[in-house]
């Protein structure tokens, strides 16, 4: 009994892990189609169809069970071997930390994401970065008011008005990025000096 304890217990805790990442992954989705950019009942309604998109996902799947048995066969083993493979280490997921106040991030290192998720494009929706930096397991439950913060607290130029395929939102531009406007030097009084 003892020897099936441990492989048991592994099922168990990597099923529980899949399901909470599942359903994290599934209402991170849906939190996503909220726009910033309108207000009231209209900022939602990518919510509520993300949403109902789900939920018919879910009702097609049950009923393509129903219709092919054999099908559960293939979920089943799926979800069997995904749970082992996400119960082998819990001692990564431990590792973990706490939801808290994120550390300072590095204004370069902020520069050179924001310039990579942007791609060849002039400019980028601060809510596209949220998702980029949500896909990759940061910044999980955080919204666009959270990276508009830090993105003031790094001075990093992003303004509300900036349109990506038509749509303006809250966003940074490519130009406001690698033209920084001019930070006062050393340089400058000494030149000051010379020429009076």
């Amino acid at each position: 009994m003892s020897r099936l304890a441990r492989p048991t217990a592994r099922l168990a805790d990597g099923s529980g892990l899949l399901a909470r990442r599942l359903a994290a992954r599934a209402a991170a989705w849906c939190a996503r189609g909220r726009r910033d950019d309108l207000t009231g009942w209209k900022a939602i309604l990518g919510v509520l169809l993300r949403c109902a998109l789900l939920a018919l996902g879910v009702y097609v799947l049950a009923r393509l069970v129903r219709a092919l048995p054999t099908l559960m066969w293939l979920l089943t083993s799926w979800w069997t071997i995904a749970a082992w493979g996400a119960g082998r280490a819990p001692a990564e997921e431990t590792d973990v930390p706490p939801e808290g106040p994120a550390p300072a991030p590095d204004r370069e290192a902020v520069l050179a994401l924001l310039l990579e998720v942007m791609g060849d494009t002039p400019a980028v929706h601060l809510r596209t970065v949220l998702a980029h930096l949500q896909e990759r397991g940061q910044w999980e439950g955080r919204k666009v008011g959270d990276l508009r913060a830090a993105l003031e607290r790094l001075a990093i130029p992003h303004e509300r008005g900036v349109k990506v395929a038509g749509v303006p939102t809250w966003g940074v531009r490519r130009r406001d990025l690698e033209d920084p406007s001019p930070v006062p030097s050393e340089e400058t009084p000494s030149a000051a000096s010379t020429a009076a």
